[in-house]
């Protein structure tokens, strides 16, 4: 598929965008450089590579997930500016 000025105009008009001649003329020779990438990259034949998400293997680097101490609500909430029965109390920001 070849990618035409006018076609170039149009998707513009649709985008609401107000390309200059010049400009129009740049775009569809950048997207038809672009298309003949993808018509080149249609030539090769991936039929035994399995589809991935990743190009190269990709692991998670998170830590193991163990229990521990943690604060309790009276240390949590002793140096807070405000607090009680064991919350914090800060500003109302829903009027009711």
């Amino acid at each position: 598929m070849r990618i035409t000025k006018e076609y170039v105009d149009q998707v513009g008009r649709l985008s609401r965008l107000a390309l200059a001649d010049d400009e129009k003329e740049r775009l569809t020779t950048h997207l038809n450089a672009i298309l003949e990438h993808f018509e080149r990259l249609q030539e090769l034949d991936t039929s035994t590579v399995p589809p991935t998400a990743h190009s190269i293997p990709i692991e998670n680097v998170f830590r193991e997930d163990t229990p521990r101490l943690c604060l309790t609500p009276q240390e949590a909430t002793a140096g807070a500016p405000e607090s009680a029965d064991d919350m914090f109390v800060v500003p109302r920001i829903v009027e009711t």
